[in-house]
């Protein structure tokens, strides 16, 4: 039997986060959820507050053998904007900034020298902090799997928000 690893990320708003991992090979799936606050079972009117102190994250379950934790981390970065300090595109708040969780040391350090090569890419410092992974926290099911229930909504979200004319531009 597959062993799989889990590997936790904030990129801003979860909705956008979850297509660009889902249905890759190695990938058993990808939940939203929040990490890092301090109240347990945080709702998402809770946590869209920016007082809770949890971030909107995607847990992802990999099997290592086919889909390396590296390869995960290179298409992380490349779907955020690392030098943004106050959130992701127009998702502005502390719920939507940044972040690399790390469930292992292994994890981290990798995660510590991807950041050191992005960090070549750019003129302004990297702002993606890397913590280690907290409880996860599933986040309610309609937000789950978005782009697959509201395609139009998640299409329109990604063009409105900066993030896909930021991708264009910056990583291809």
């Amino acid at each position: 039997m597959n062993q799989f690893k889990l590997a936790t990320f904030a990129g801003g708003c979860f909705w956008c986060m979850v297509q660009p991992f889902d249905q890759l090979p190695g990938i058993k799936g990808v939940v939203s959820g929040y990490m890092g606050g301090s109240l347990v079972n945080p709702t998402y009117e809770q946590v869209k507050t920016g007082q809770t102190g949890h971030y909107e994250v995607v847990q992802i379950a990999y099997d290592p053998s086919l889909f390396k934790y590296e390869k995960l981390l290179e298409l992380y970065w490349i779907q955020i904007d690392p030098t943004d300090d106050g959130g992701q595109f127009h998702d502005r708040g502390s719920q939507y900034l940044t972040a690399i969780f790390f469930h292992d040391e292994k994890q981290r350090i990798l995660a510590e020298r991807s950041k050191e090569q992005v960090s070549l890419k750019f003129t302004k410092p990297i702002q993606t902090k890397i913590i280690e992974a907290s409880t996860f926290y599933e986040a309610e099911e309609e937000h789950q799997q978005f782009y697959k229930k509201n395609p139009k909504g998640y299409k329109e979200d990604r063009k409105k928000s900066g993030r896909d004319k930021f991708i264009k531009n910056q990583w291809q």
